[in-house]
C-alpha cells in the first residue's frame, strides 16, 4: 500500500500517547453534572430569548448561507450584525467569521507578511500563533504579561513594521492582559496592537464590551462563549475591513455562516449589554472560589476572571480531582500537557453557579486530598 508511511507513523504517534497516557476521546457532556468546565459564561446558548431568535432566523433566512459571502452567500443580517458589534465595541466597522480560530488565523495572515515583527505573547491562543506562521511575518515571543520584556525587544527591533498580538483574558490561566500598557507600548514604537477578547466579551467591560475599548487596532470577539452561539467578529476600522474583506482567506474562500445565527447574535448582543447583575454574580462567585480554594492550600495562579485554574502537581492528581469532582455531580476537565504546561483543572464560572455548588466543588476536593 503506498500510503503505509502514514499507517506507520500514526501507530508510532498513537504508542507515545499511550505510553504518557494522553489519549483523548471525544465524550458527550454527562448528564447530571453541573457544567463546570464551557464557556457558557451568561448561560444565553439556553436562553428561550436567544432559542427563539434561533428559530426565527431559520424561518426567514433558510438551514444554510450556501455560498461564500462574495459568491451569494451574503445577507443583510450579515451588515446589521457587524454594525452591530461596531457600536458595542466602539469600532468603525466589523467582519463576521465562521468562528474564532478562522478569525484568528484569516486576519493575521492578511495583515502580516515576512516584512512585519510580530510580538505575540507567550501564553497566546494557538489560533494567533498560527496566523502569525502562516503569514510568514518574524514572530518573536515575550514573557507573558512582561511590558518590561516586550519593550526590550520592541527597542531591539530591526523591522520597521510591528505588531503586538495578546488575548485580553488567557483561556487557561484567567488572567488579564496589561492592555492600556501593550497600547502605550504600541503607540510608542509604532506598532499595531491585536487584542483577542474571546474570553472577556459578554463577561467584563462596560456593557461586557471587553477589556479592550479604543485601546486596540485590532479586537477578535466570540459569539460561542458568553454569547451562546458560534461565529467571531474582528472589529477595527472601516479601512482595514476593506482590506480584510479581500485579503482573508478564511473568509473570501469559506461558505458563509449560517444567517440564522448571525439573526440570533444580534438578540444576544442586545441581551449581553443589559446582564450587569449576571456579570457580578459571576465575579463575586469567582473571587469566593479563589479565595475558598486558596485558604485551602489549593494554588489558583494569577487568576483575576471568571476562568479559575487549580494547579495540580501532576497530570495524575489532575486526572483523580476530576473524576472526583464528576462522582459529586461537578463536570470539571483535567487540562494537561501539551496544552499547558503545568496540569490543572480549569473551572469555568458561569451567571447559574451558586454559593452551593462552590461548597460541593470544595467539599469534593477536600475529601480527594485525604486520599492523595
Amino acid at each position: 500500500m503506498p500510503a503505509d508511511f502514514f499507517e506507520r507513523d500514526c501507530d508510532v504517534f498513537f504508542e507515545s500517547l499511550v505510553r504518557q497516557n494522553r489519549v483523548r476521546t471525544l465524550e458527550v457532556p454527562p448528564e447530571n453534572a453541573f457544567d463546570l468546565c464551557s464557556n457558557d459564561y451568561l448561560c444565553l446558548s439556553q436562553d428561550r430569548r436567544i432559542l427563539s431568535a434561533l428559530h426565527e432566523g431559520i424561518a426567514r433566512y433558510g438551514a444554510g448561507s450556501t455560498a461564500s459571502r462574495l459568491v451569494r452567500g451574503h445577507r443583510e443580517v450579515f451588515d446589521v450584525l457587524e454594525q452591530k458589534i461596531a457600536a458595542w465595541l466602539k469600532t468603525e466597522s466589523a467582519l463576521f467569521f465562521a468562528n474564532g480560530y478562522a478569525g484568528n488565523v484569516g486576519t493575521l495572515s492578511a495583515i502580516c507578511d515576512p516584512s512585519y515583527a510580530a510580538f505575540v505573547d507567550r501564553l497566546a491562543h494557538a489560533s494567533l500563533v498560527d496566523g502569525i506562521r502562516l503569514s510568514g511575518a518574524r514572530k518573536i515571543y515575550f514573557h507573558h504579561n512582561d511590558t518590561a520584556h516586550l519593550e526590550s525587544l520592541l527597542a531591539r527591533c530591526p523591522q520597521k513594521k510591528r505588531i503586538i498580538v495578546t488575548e485580553t483574558v488567557f483561556s487557561m490561566d484567567g488572567d488579564r492582559a496589561p492592555v492600556a500598557e501593550l497600547w502605550q507600548l504600541a503607540q510608542r514604537y509604532g506598532a499595531l496592537l491585536y487584542c483577542d477578547e474571546a474570553h472577556a466579551i459578554g463577561v467584563l467591560g462596560n456593557e461586557g464590551g471587553g477589556l479592550a475599548t479604543q485601546k486596540a487596532d485590532f479586537r477578535l470577539v466570540t459569539f460561542g462563549k458568553a454569547l451562546g452561539l458560534e461565529g467571531a467578529a474582528v472589529a477595527t476600522s472601516a479601512k482595514a475591513v476593506k482590506y480584510l474583506l479581500h485579503r482573508a482567506r478564511t473568509f473570501v474562500f469559506s461558505t458563509a455562516p449560517l444567517p440564522a445565527v448571525a439573526y440570533a447574535a444580534i438578540a444576544a448582543i442586545e441581551l449581553a449589554r443589559t446582564m450587569e447583575k449576571e456579570r457580578n454574580h459571576i465575579a463575586a462567585m469567582a473571587e469566593k472560589l479563589r479565595s475558598t480554594l486558596r485558604a485551602a492550600g489549593w494554588e489558583c495562579g494569577n487568576s483575576t476572571t471568571q476562568i479559575v485554574p487549580l494547579m495540580c502537581r501532576s497530570e495524575e492528581e489532575a486526572l483523580r480531582l476530576s473524576a472526583a469532582l464528576l462522582s459529586a455531580g461537578i463536570h470539571a476537565r483535567a487540562i494537561r500537557p501539551p496544552t499547558v504546561q503545568k496540569p490543572r483543572i480549569r473551572f469555568s464560572l458561569h451567571a447559574a453557579v451558586t454559593e452551593q455548588i462552590l461548597e460541593r466543588l470544595v467539599a469534593a476536593l477536600s475529601a480527594e486530598a485525604l486520599c492523595l
